[in-house]
């Protein structure tokens, strides 16, 4: 599993962990049932504190995507999929506010944006 991680970013290193851990899964990299780097391999790779990987596998766990068995390791469990659909919506709204608030700075009519919209809509699908 290749994480990457940022020890100069403003993020806390256990939220980059969860981040891209997430990432992995909505990419379909990590599945249900797959095997999660034991918390003192993961430190050792990227040169952190175990008790960092600990911290954002325990969070990972409270959102229910990973399941801990004390003794055999941590595994994703997925048992939260609505969560993490939810997050990825939640992105898109944001994103498409984002832009939507860059076009009415530009001048364009929300009627314009709708038009943009649907016009590069159209060229995905085609």
């Amino acid at each position: 599993m290749h994480l990457i991680i940022s020890t100069t970013s403003m993020i806390p290193i256990y939220e980059q962990i969860i981040t891209e851990i997430k990432n992995l899964i909505r990419k379909g990299e990590l599945k249900e049932n797959d095997v999660l780097p034991s918390v003192r391999s993961l430190a050792r790779e990227l040169k952190i504190s175990a008790l960092t990987v600990k911290k954002a596998y325990d969070e990972l766990e409270k959102e229910g995507l990973v399941a801990t068995i004390h003794g055999k390791g941590s595994y994703i469990s997925f048992s939260n999929r609505n969560l993490l659909a939810e997050e990825m919506r939640n992105e898109l709204e944001n994103d498409l506010e984002l832009a939507i608030a860059k076009g009415r700075k530009i001048g364009l009519s929300d009627e314009e944006i709708s038009d943009l919209f649907q016009m590069i809509l159209e060229e995905t699908n085609a």
